[in-house]
């Protein structure tokens, strides 16, 4: 057994630090632990984060040394090495792995000075670019992480040219968290901007599909709908719930542990493709509808790319769909306008029982610490004002 000790990544050079230290054996780190929690885990586990994801059950990830180093070396594999803007709480997996891929790399790892915001993104970007005091070792390749509301935010402000010049400085900028919509995909190949679409979880010690692609030590595959992962980054499972690890990791019959992640999806040539979480669908009318596959339809309208969409009871129809937007969304239609683009789009594709009956705008979207929706908070306040 090894120490757990918890922390409030607050300090990523101290973190940087003390990760090493659990990656090279010494005591565990532990991100969001709540009372109650163990004062030791078994032996090899690195690192233990507190998630729910974006709703549902607080869940205790444990992850040990060699899944966090085996996700950071199949990156590098498939992106490269180089030197990493850590741009996320390093309390969740996505910022992390940047400190990770970042003591692999031999590198220190930049940070933005005080909020994220186009200015503090640029002035940290470019001041990685700046020749050092030390030994001339050239200007190394640049790498970061973030989510989709901040790659809107940045591109929002492209027409700066430090901004630009920022976001065009990366040699890949990872984005995962929550489906990338396709309107803020294109506005950065447009400008030149290199995406990285990842998909996976922190029982993945991150994204482990780039791109639709698996990284070369990933295995995904199908089952009854279902997306499942091997490969040698799965968590060891959930601290103190022997019940859920058993039900989330399975072994099939050669011995091969594979890690159910809940969303529907399939794989077809090789490339992953997924339809959203199966437990994220309503019933409205007799009819099962995906909410990820609706929101998706709707975040390829302009004006709506950062769009929630949620489930509420409806006298009806049982239930329905609700689409909440930030008002700060440029929209060049009227609300009902919008609402009626957003409704013929999801017809089209899906079929009419699967049309959002209301469009909600609010000052701003409740987010959690990760930068992803917090859809269970949004959903309630949908709910109060039904």
């Amino acid at each position: 057994m090894v120490a757990l000790i918890p922390t409030d990544a607050e300090d990523p050079a101290q973190l940087r630090i003390v990760l090493q230290r659990a990656l090279e054996g010494g005591p565990a780190v532990g991100f969001g632990m709540l009372a109650g929690a163990p004062d030791q885990v078994s032996d090899g586990v690195a690192a233990v984060i507190a998630t729910s994801g974006s709703s549902g059950i607080p869940k205790r990830v444990a992850l040990s040394g060699e899944a966090l180093r085996a996700s950071a070396e199949a990156t590098a594999a498939r992106i490269g090495s180089g030197r990493w803007l850590l741009a996320l709480p390093a309390g969740y997996v996505a910022g992390l792995q940047v400190l990770v891929r970042s003591i692999l790399a031999g590198t220190e790892p930049a940070t933005i000075d005080g909020r994220f915001s186009p200015r503090s993104f640029a002035e940290a970007t470019l001041a990685m670019l700046r020749p050092s005091d030390g030994p001339a070792t050239g200007i190394p390749e640049l790498f970061t992480s973030l989510v989709p509301a901040q790659i809107s935010t940045l591109l929002d402000a492209a027409d700066d040219a430090s901004v630009r010049a920022a976001l065009q400085a990366y040699r890949a900028i990872l984005v995962g968290g929550q489906s990338l919509p396709e309107p803020l995909r294109e506005q950065a190949a447009d400008l030149g901007v290199r995406l990285v679409r990842t998909y996976g979880s922190t029982e993945t010690s991150g994204g482990c599909v780039y791109d639709g692609v698996p990284l070369d030590t990933v295995s995904v595959h199908s089952v009854d709908g279902e997306i499942r992962i091997a490969g040698p980054m799965l968590a060891e499972g959930y601290l103190g719930d022997a019940t859920l690890t058993a039900r989330t990791f399975l072994r099939d019959e050669h011995g091969i542990r594979w890690y159910r992640t809940g969303d529907l999806g399939l794989v077809e040539d090789g490339v992953v493709r997924v339809h959203g979480r199966a437990d994220n669908v309503i019933v409205s009318g007799g009819i099962n509808i995906s909410l990820d596959r609706v929101e998706r339809i709707v975040r390829r309208i302009p004006g709506l790319t950062g769009a929630v969409v949620v489930g509420v009871e409806d006298a009806r129809w049982g239930e329905a769909s609700v689409i909440v937007a930030a008002r700060g969304e440029a929209l060049r239609r009227s609300e009902a306008e919008q609402l009626a683009h957003a409704r013929d789009a999801v017809a089209e594709e899906i079929g009419a029982p699967a049309r959002p009956t209301r469009l909600i705008l609010v000052d701003e979207l409740e987010l959690l610490a990760s930068g992803k929706p917090d859809r269970e908070a949004i959903r309630r306040a949908v709910a109060a004002l039904h």
